[in-house]
């Protein structure tokens, strides 16, 4: 199977991994307002499990190095499968939650406190299980990466235009922690040594893979409620799914699950390298890819008040400093 032994390269997938997750969501914006969230992420939920598959069987399964995808999931141990369902199973109910939060208190307030949790919490847990890299430099750049994302809800709050409510904060509370978990579960299921991968122990193909059936899974118990009882917006059924549902629609929802897995995936090879907490860190870095769409190809800030460019900048500067640290942290 592809895997690397490269720091550089590393920190490569990790970028590819911001730009993947920091732009899925352009495919809900491009699905019709017709099309529920909870419609589209059925399809978002099958791309997952299509691109993971995928890759198993091919990059998963090429080369001398490592177990190819097929026989590593067959010796996989039960603990190592419910431990990557879990994870999936923990995306799960934090990303619906996450995006209810959204509907509810809006972008300046649900995205950098939930994301902003996730990011903290989930560097904090990753290292204290698999502590590579100067924590100094490391917890440095987590910090003003997650002050870069207060100063990016700053930011929208001068566009935004309904006010936060006390249910959608403690939305965003709930999501940003079982966020901040859902990496590690993963990481649990898998082999710290992917080249000679310890019986019973995943690799990064397979994990991702299990993971993707735990979201599968978990889906018609989570989504279903939302369809039908809504925390906001109006309720959808499965027969809307059919009924409404396109194949340009479907196939939107599909791409959006295949961007944000091949994120995931890149993350979880690279993690054989930098490290699980490095990895992560970087990885949720993607608050501020998603500013750029917004800023740039959305034009969201087109009438935004005056001053609201520095603020941008001082945004930017804090998530590229960040980054920087978090990138030496393994180099130290």
């Amino acid at each position: 199977m592809f895997v690397i032994d490269n720091y550089t390269l590393a920190i490569f997938l990790c970028i590819i991994t911001m730009l993947c997750w920091g732009s899925w969501a352009n495919t809900q914006k491009l699905a019709s307002k017709k099309w529920g969230f909870p419609l589209f992420y059925w399809d978002y939920t099958l791309g997952v499990i299509l691109l993971s598959l995928v890759f198993g069987l091919t990059l998963g399964s090429t080369g001398d190095t490592g177990q190819a995808f097929l026989p590593n999931l067959g010796q996989a141990s039960l603990n190592a499968i419910f431990y990557a369902i879990l994870g999936g199973v923990v995306f799960n109910i934090s990303n619906l939650l996450l995006v209810a939060a959204i509907d509810i208190a809006g972008m300046a307030i649900a995205f950098p406190i939930g994301i902003g949790i996730a990011l903290v919490l989930g560097v904090i847990v990753n290292y204290s299980a698999s502590p590579v890299g100067d924590p100094i430099l490391l917890f440095t750049g987590v910090g003003l990466v997650t002050l870069a994302i207060v100063v990016d809800a700053l930011v929208y709050k001068r566009i935004s235009k309904g006010g936060a409510t006390t249910k959608g904060i403690a939305i965003s509370l709930a999501a940003g922690i079982l966020m901040g978990f859902f990496y590690r579960f993963v990481a649990v299921s898998m082999s710290e040594d992917f080249s000679n991968p310890t019986s019973g122990l995943l690799t990064p193909y397979t994990a991702v893979f299990v993971f993707s059936i735990g979201i599968f899974i978990s889906n018609f118990i989570f989504n279903t409620f939302f369809m039908y009882k809504p925390i906001s917006g109006e309720k959808v059924t499965y027969q809307d799914y059919f009924k409404i549902g396109t194949p340009k629609l479907h196939l939107i929802g599909i791409l959006g699950g295949a961007i944000w897995a091949l994120g995931f995936l890149l993350n979880m090879i690279a993690a054989g390298e930098a490290g699980f907490a490095i990895s992560y860190g970087l990885g949720q870095g993607a608050t501020m890819v998603a500013a750029i769409w917004g800023i740039f190809i959305w034009k969201e800030f087109k009438n935004a008040p005056k001053g609201t460019n520095n603020l941008l900048g001082l945004m930017f500067l804090l998530f590229i400093a960040g980054l920087t640290l978090i990138i030496m942290a393994k180099n130290s």
